[in-house]
């Protein structure tokens, strides 16, 4: 169990407290979520689909995917 909850603590971080170039206060989850509802037209299904690897993803990836999309 213990292992499961490493695997999505990046997720469950602040943004300003994973990218120095962030100053939000919501979680790497919901701005995932947020830019995939976006992507997809509001479509929940999808973008729950979309959100799937990220809860296996490294947090290596996971930062990396960020940065490429989500910085400003």
């Amino acid at each position: 169990m213990a292992d499961e909850v490493m695997k999505t603590a990046l997720l469950d971080r602040h943004m300003k407290e994973v990218f120095d170039w962030s100053d939000s206060d919501i979680p790497v989850r919901d701005a995932l979520w947020d830019y995939f509802m976006e992507k997809n037209g509001r479509d929940t299904i999808k973008t729950e689909e979309a959100m799937l690897p990220f809860l296996k993803d490294s947090d290596d990836k996971i930062e990396s995917f960020v940065n490429e999309n989500l910085k400003k």
